[in-house]
C-alpha cells in the first residue's frame, strides 16, 4: 500500500509541476540543454571550418609596381585582376613613378570603400590621364596621326634645348589636379589599408626617399613621377626630387624588410630586351632610357641572389632577415612579355584605346599568372646575378 501511495503522490506532483503543454519541466529543460549544447558544439565547429578552410586559398602578397608612363595602364589592369579575386590580400606596395601612382590610387580606394571602389578609382584615374594628358604637359593623345611621330620629336628635340622652367614657368601639371580629386591623402594617412612605400630621388644627392603611407603627400606622389625634362622638381620638407625610378624602379630590399608576406610580385614595364642594334638619334636616346630604369630593378635583384646565397641554410637558423629571404618567393610579370610589340610604343602615348589594351594585356597576364597558382616562383638562393 505504501508503494502505490508513493506512486499515487508522485504522478500528483508531476501533474502539479506540468507545463500547459504538458509536458514535464525537468526533461522539458534537459533537452532543451542538450539541443543548446549540440547547437553550441555545431556553431563552434563551423567557426573553426570557415577559419581553417579558406585559409589554404588566400594568399598574403607584396607588390613592386614600376614605373613606365602609360605602360602603367598595363599594371592597372594587373591590379584590376588581383582585386578581382578575394583570395587575394595585398599587404604592401612600392612603386615609382606610375607605378606609385597605381599604388596610391588603389590604397586610396581599399581606404575609401573596399576592392570595387580600388577598381572603380584605378579605372577613373585612367580615364581622366588619358583625357587630360597627366603625364606629359603637351599629351600625345590631343595629336592625330600623322602627325603624331613629328609632333613626338619636336617635344624632343624642344625638352632638349629648353628645360621645363623655360617651358613651363607657371609650372603646370595636369597630374596634380587629378590626383588631388582621385586621392584623399589625409583618410589614407589616418587609417592606411596596406603598407606604401614610394620612391623618390633626392636631386642635390642622388639618392633615394622613401615615402611611407604615414608620411605620404600629394607632392611626395608627384615627386616620386618628376621627369626632370618635362616637370619642375618637386620639393618635399626643403628638398627637391625627381622621379623615383631612376635609382628605385621599384624598391625592393625595403619592401620586403616592410612586408611579412611569403609572396612578392613585380610588374616590370620597362622592356628589358632591345631587338635591335640602335642606330638612330630616337632609338638611342629610347634605349638609353629603357636601360636607366631597368638598372635599379637589375641590381636590386643581384643584390637578393648575393644575399639568398650568402645566408644559405645555416644562417637561416639565427639571423630573421634570412628566414625571412628562404621563405619569400618571387613573381614576375612583365609588360613586355604580355603586350606585342611594346618596344615600338610610346609611354608617353594617352590614348584611350591604347591604355585599354594595355590594361587588358595586364588583366590576361595576372590571369594567367593566378592560373598557374603561384607555381613559378623563384627562390631567392637561386636567383642568378646578370653576368
Amino acid at each position: 500500500m505504501q508503494d502505490v501511495a508513493k506512486i499515487s503522490h508522485d504522478q500528483e506532483i508531476s501533474k502539479t509541476y506540468k507545463n500547459d503543454a504538458g509536458l514535464d519541466p525537468i526533461c522539458c529543460n534537459a533537452q532543451v540543454v542538450a539541443m543548446a549544447v549540440r547547437q553550441l558544439v555545431s556553431t563552434t565547429l563551423q567557426q573553426w571550418a570557415d577559419r581553417c578552410r579558406p585559409s589554404s586559398r588566400i594568399r598574403r602578397l607584396a607588390i613592386a609596381l614600376q614605373g613606365g608612363g602609360s605602360y602603367g595602364a598595363f599594371t592597372w589592369g594587373v591590379l584590376d585582376r588581383l582585386l578581382e579575386d578575394e583570395d587575394i590580400i595585398i599587404d604592401a606596395a612600392s612603386g615609382s613613378s606610375a607605378g606609385a601612382v597605381n599604388a596610391v590610387v588603389m590604397a586610396s580606394g581599399l581606404a575609401r570603400g573596399g576592392r570595387a571602389a580600388a577598381r572603380e578609382a584605378l579605372a577613373r584615374f585612367w580615364r581622366q590621364a588619358s583625357t587630360r594628358g597627366s603625364f606629359n604637359p603637351v599629351a600625345e593623345s590631343f595629336v592625330q596621326p600623322p602627325f603624331t611621330g613629328a609632333v613626338r620629336m619636336a617635344l624632343d628635340l624642344t625638352s632638349r634645348l629648353f628645360s621645363p622652367y623655360q617651358t613651363n614657368p607657371l609650372d603646370l601639371n595636369p597630374l596634380r589636379d587629378i590626383l588631388a580629386e582621385a586621392v584623399d591623402f589625409e583618410a589614407l594617412r589616418r587609417a592606411p589599408p596596406l603598407r606604401l612605400l614610394i620612391a623618390a630621388t633626392r636631386v642635390n644627392e642622388g639618392r633615394t626617399r622613401l615615402f611611407t603611407e604615414r608620411d605620404l603627400s600629394l607632392n611626395a606622389l608627384l615627386a616620386s613621377t618628376c621627369l626632370p625634362l618635362l616637370h619642375r622638381a618637386v620639393e618635399v620638407d626643403g628638398d627637391w626630387y625627381w622621379d623615383g625610378g631612376y635609382t628605385a624602379n621599384p624598391p625592393l630590399l625595403s619592401l620586403i624588410a616592410a612586408s611579412s608576406a611569403p609572396h612578392l610580385l613585380i610588374v616590370q614595364l620597362t622592356p628589358m630586351q632591345g631587338e635591335v642594334l640602335p642606330t638612330t638619334s630616337p632609338q638611342i636616346v629610347r634605349r638609353l632610357n629603357e636601360i636607366t630604369f631597368n638598372t635599379p630593378l637589375v641590381r636590386e635583384l643581384e643584390a637578393l641572389a648575393t644575399l639568398g646565397s650568402i645566408y644559405g641554410r645555416t644562417l637561416a637558423l639565427f639571423s630573421p632577415m634570412a628566414r625571412r629571404l628562404r621563405r619569400l618567393r618571387l613573381h614576375h610579370i612583365a609588360a613586355e612579355n604580355a603586350f606585342a610589340a611594346l618596344d615600338r610604343t610610346s609611354p608617353m602615348d594617352l590614348d584611350w584605346p591604347f591604355l585599354l589594351r594595355l590594361r587588358d594585356a595586364g588583366r590576361a597576364a595576372a590571369d594567367d599568372w593566378l592560373a598557374r597558382s603561384f607555381a613559378d616562383a623563384v627562390e631567392t638562393e637561386r636567383l642568378v646575378p646578370s653576368t
